[in-house]
């Protein structure tokens, strides 16, 4: 969350801020509320010292009558506590829901717009298979290569189930481990998070109270995490680190959860848009410097073309517009694989940088050089998702006889296999 001292000096870039992002906020009733709270917040200090006050004078040595006295005006003055008390408890619900609503301020650079179809190529990377012959979809290929059975997932799962089978299953694997040591030799530390999670992780990410409709909630008011950002992000809430020790750079990798709620008919064929998948995710906690994090933010989204590109698919990177970012978001970069039977791009990857937001509201700080405590910055990037990498990588690599060429890099992983072939 943006500090209310910040909010109350920057009133209008805030609000500015805001509209940019398309998010319908009152500035105006948050710095009244803020008003109220503190003017109420003072009253009952001042009552409090008065009762100190008093309590200790009744200790010393007083008689009888004086002490009745001091002992009935402070009964009154404790009741007038109790009701200033819950006065402020009434604003301090509505000051703290608007709080949690205000968005972080987006980057001058990102452009205007309200939906994804107003993000912006900046970057173009490959060319574009040009078959010899009718090219099949990815849930054709993958059916008939026995990669995948979505009929029996269905049985299991109900909408969007989907087993992976065989060598679909193989080339899973092979990812996961080819993209451990890929982001791992860019000083990514691997981390195996848990994906249950309190609440109060998604509050701290941002992705709540926006996003409610798309976690699954345990009986338990926990939820199941969408992305390992979540969990790896709030591993240090509540801490001080050592400014030597960062940047911090994590590689997350964990099942996702999400109820894709809202998208009953959309993307309904093959892996798109599924339920449940694995992902690893780069997460970085660096110091409180913008240029630190626009350099970082820069860094993980090349680290992910790059994993495309040794991959030898073809991508195109776009800068997300206002309307398409995130309530914690300061800028975010999508990168968009080709897909040959759509013959369009699909979203594989986001790169998102949010300054002290998310670790404001985690109270995740560190001590500079000069002793004083500041926030930490964060980011995060997906390194990459399984099984929606699949969909690109078995369609742009298919073959006319139906089988698909395993890209070079990932041979090692599956045992020097080269193709998939019809068993």
């Amino acid at each position: 969350m943006l500090d209310i001292k910040f909010i109350r000096e920057n009133k209008d870039v805030v609000q500015a801020g805001a509209v940019k992002k398309h998010v319908d906020i009152d500035i105006d009733r948050l710095i009244i509320l803020d008003d109220e709270r503190l003017k109420v917040l003072k009253e009952v200090e001042d009552l409090r010292a008065e009762v100190n006050k008093v309590s200790n004078s009744i200790s010393r040595d007083q008689d009888g009558a004086t002490k009745m006295q001091l002992i009935e005006e402070m009964r009154l003055v404790k009741d007038d506590i109790k009701e200033k008390e819950e006065k402020l408890k009434q604003i301090m619900e509505e000051w703290q829901k608007i709080m949690l609503q205000v968005p972080n301020i987006p980057d001058m650079s990102v452009p205007d717009g309200i939906t994804d179809q107003e993000n912006q190529e900046i970057k173009v990377w490959g060319e574009k298979p040009n078959f010899t012959f009718e090219p099949k979809d990815h849930v054709e290929i993958m059916n008939t290569l026995k990669m995948v059975d979505f009929e029996r997932g269905t049985k299991v799962h109900g909408f969007r189930g989907y087993f992976l089978m065989g060598d679909g299953v193989r080339l899973s694997f092979a990812i996961w481990n080819y993209a451990l040591e890929f982001f791992s030799a860019r000083g990514f530390s691997p981390v195996l998070p848990p994906v249950i999670v309190r609440k109060q992780n998604l509050y701290g990410t941002g992705h709540l109270p926006g996003d409610v409709e798309d976690y699954y909630m345990t009986q338990d008011g926990d939820a199941l995490a969408g992305t390992a950002e979540i969990p790896v992000t709030g591993m240090h809430q509540g801490e001080v680190l050592d400014f030597e020790s960062l940047p911090i750079k994590y590689l997350g990798f964990s099942p996702c959860f999400r109820r894709e709620a809202g998208s009953h008919g959309k993307d309904v064929k093959g892996l798109i848009r599924v339920h449940e998948f694995y992902k690893l995710e780069q997460v970085i906690l660096c110091e409180a410097n913008h240029e630190v994090s626009v350099k970082f933010h820069d860094e993980i989204n090349r680290n992910t073309e790059e994993f495309i590109e040794s991959l030898g698919i073809p991508y195109h990177t776009v800068i997300n517009c206002g309307g398409d970012l995130g309530l914690a978001q300061v800028k975010k970069y999508d990168i968009e694989l080709w897909v040959p039977k759509e013959e369009k791009y699909r979203e594989i990857s986001s790169a998102s940088y949010f300054h002290d937001f998310q670790c404001r509201r985690f109270g995740i700080k560190y001590k500079n050089k000069e002793g004083k405590l500041n926030y930490v910055h964060s980011l995060n990037s997906t390194a990459v998702p399984t099984p929606r990498i699949l969909v690109s990588l078995v369609e742009n690599y298919q073959q006319e006889d139906g089988s698909i060429l395993i890209p070079e890099v990932l041979r090692p992983y599956m045992g020097g296999q080269e193709y998939i072939k019809i068993k």
